[in-house]
């Protein structure tokens, strides 16, 4: 499965590894980087995990004082003290090997990227209270900083959902959820204001792609109960 293009917002979970090639983050996050930096960095990646790790090593050179790599164990930095780490490994059943993806200055989190066999996902790290989250897709934050949208929609091996969780002092929580009707080959989200998502898809690939918008009051959301 490939990308029609960059517009289509996160890198999905379970993708081939050269689709990180193709399309990079357009949105400002701490230290983002730009598509030409990405297809540089992984156009001799073996799989997806030594993309991943190819890409953290220009993040830690923008990002000295937040994370460092010992071997295989990333030791990420805590506010206002402390680390955490998170150690490679390769299990055949249950490995996983992080990588350092981006940085949220807007939240204070890091954005990790985790492969596993040929599978690969994100997680968040809220570096104040420590808390980390396994997500399928890469988080989008509202301009408000008080939510981020998670787009986990494609055409084979996603969940069909799009979420959207709420930034809270002692981590995230999913608030709402959404369902597409059809079936969409891929999608991505942008967020129009705080309050309203543009949602990008595509029904058929060899097709222009259509934008709806919702707003976090519409009814059509699923509200997640708190757990």
């Amino acid at each position: 499965m490939t990308r029609k293009g960059a517009t289509l917002g996160p890198f999905r979970a379970r993708r081939a590894w050269f689709a990180l090639l193709c399309c990079a983050p357009l949105w400002a996050h701490g230290a983002p980087l730009t598509r030409a930096e990405i297809a540089q960095a992984c156009t001799g990646a073996e799989d997806t995990a030594h993309c991943g790790r190819l890409i953290e090593t220009l993040q830690l050179a923008r990002l000295p004082s937040l994370a460092r790599r010992d071997g295989n164990t990333l030791v990420v930095s805590l506010f206002p003290s402390g680390s955490t780490t998170f150690t490679d490994s390769d299990d055949p059943v249950n490995g996983r090997a992080y990588s350092l993806w981006d940085y949220l200055d807007g939240i204070n989190s890091v954005v990790l990227y985790v492969t596993a066999g040929d599978d690969a996902s994100f997680a968040l790290l809220q570096r104040a209270s420590g808390r980390l989250v396994d997500l399928p897709a890469e988080p989008r934050l509202s301009p408000d900083r008080q939510h981020f949208a998670v787009v986990d929609v494609c055409a084979q091996h996603c969940g069909n959902e799009i979420a959207v969780w709420r930034v809270t002092r002692d981590g995230f929580r999913k608030e709402l959820r959404w369902a597409p009707g059809a079936a969409w080959a891929d999608a991505g989200a942008t967020w129009r204001d705080a309050d309203t998502l543009a949602i990008e898809f595509n029904v058929d690939p060899a097709r222009a792609p259509s934008t709806i918008e919702r707003k976090l009051s519409d009814s059509s959301w699923t509200r997640v109960a708190p757990p």
